[in-house]
């Protein structure tokens, strides 16, 4: 993709549509935790999203699902039993981005032998 090509409303300052998507999906898991809601289990507890994550802490995971929350991506749900029961979904906004990351996931599947291949071209 040439310069010419990238739309100059899509700068990257978080007052272009770029930039607050950005910031919006930007960290570590972020977007871990929104393809993990868009898969088969579209309502999963916390426990059962560490378990997929896996990597990540429980502080992090507690940290980054309040960020998602607060930008309206996902809905929590607390439901008032003992001991208490917490369920994460996405909500309308957090299913609209599944088709961007849906793109990522596809450019990533066709791109992600190019960096094996620069590396061993460059080796020789």
């Amino acid at each position: 993709m040439s310069e010419e090509t990238v739309d100059a409303s899509c700068e990257i300052t978080g007052e272009t549509g770029f930039g607050y998507t950005l910031s919006l999906v930007s960290g570590k898991y972020k977007m871990m935790i929104l393809y993990s809601l868009a898969g088969l289990s579209p309502v999963l507890r916390f426990n059962e999203l560490k378990r997929r994550i896996g990597t990540i802490s429980y502080r992090t995971l507690s940290l980054t699902l309040k960020e998602l929350e607060s930008d309206a991506l996902i809905i929590r749900n607390e439901y008032p039993q003992i001991p208490p029961k917490v369920e994460y979904s996405l909500s309308e906004r957090g299913r609209s981005l599944i088709p961007v990351l849906d793109m990522m996931c596809d450019w990533g599947n066709v791109h992600r032998h190019d960096e094996a291949n620069n590396k061993a071209t460059a080796s020789k």
